[in-house]
This record gives structure tokens, sequence and C-alpha cells, in this order.
């Protein structure tokens, strides 16, 4: 901004109301991915390796990364370097699939994934948002429901 931007008075002019709805939309926007118990990412559509570009504190706090050692890293070496078919995931997008991830210690966790799509203005792929749901627990409980019932059908 410049002087020439300034009002007689020598105020600055409030911002424009739609410019006003999208910051207060954007901000908004981010204050639920931050408060949302469950782990959001965000991966870049245009650059080479889809890198991570946002995650929200339930992200860091289940994955053991900080968001700075998260951010600018491609979320498929980063959590899913050994997980089959995780090179296409994004091919398949919009998608919800059953996969397991590599946390920061070197934990393998069963996750449920879903992938969004973000499009811009123009209709051109921007982004990815990446949604996890914890599924160590029903998976642990399926295994030991599988152990018990081989149990159960021997003579």
């Amino acid at each position: 901004m410049t002087l020439s931007d300034k009002l007689p008075n020598g105020r600055i002019p409030p911002p424009a109301p739609a410019l006003a709805r999208l910051l207060s939309d954007s901000a908004l926007s981010r204050a639920a991915l931050a408060a949302c118990g469950f782990p959001v990412a965000r991966a870049d559509a245009a650059a080479k390796g889809r890198p991570l570009t946002y995650v929200n504190p339930a992200f860091e706090t289940f994955f053991g990364y900080r968001a700075d050692e998260a951010l600018g890293r491609p979320a498929i070496t980063l959590l899913f370097a050994e997980a089959e078919g995780a090179a296409s995931m994004f091919n398949e997008a919009p998608v919800r699939l059953q996969i397991r991830a590599r946390r920061k210690d070197g934990a393998k966790v069963d996750v449920e994934l879903s992938i969004g799509m973000v499009h811009g203005a123009d209709g051109r792929l921007t982004h990815w948002v990446l949604a996890f749901a914890d599924r160590s627990e029903i998976e642990r409980l399926s295994e030991e429901l599988r152990v018990l019932r081989s149990i159960a059908a021997a003579p």
C-alpha cells in the first residue's frame, strides 16, 4: 500500500467486501482444520512429488512429525514408502482406501485414508486433501477375533 492509497483522512481503507469475505472464509477454514481431531494434510497437486503444504495439529500428534518436518516433503515418501500401491493413490482421487502408514518413529499404523481434490477458480486441480482415520484398534480386534474363531473351530 502506498501513501496515495490512503483515504483523505489518512486512514487505510477497509478491504473490499469480497476480499474481506475471502479472508474470513480462509481464516475460518484454517481454524476448523486446526480444531479437527482427525489428522488432515494438504498436498500440492502442481509441484513435483506432491509435497505437503499443510498439516493440522492432529496430524502432528498422530504421525509424530512437527509441521516444519512434514511440510515440503512428499506424502508418499514420508508416510507410505512401504505401502503397496501408494504411488498411484493420487491418480484414483477422490478415493477412500485402507492403507498402512509409517509414523516418524518407524511404527506402522493402519489408517483409512480419504483423498479429496481442490480445484482453483479456473477448474485446475491445485491440491489434494488427505484425511486419516486410525484403524489400528479395529485391525487388532479383527485379528484377535480371527484367532478366537480358529481356536473355537479346532476339534
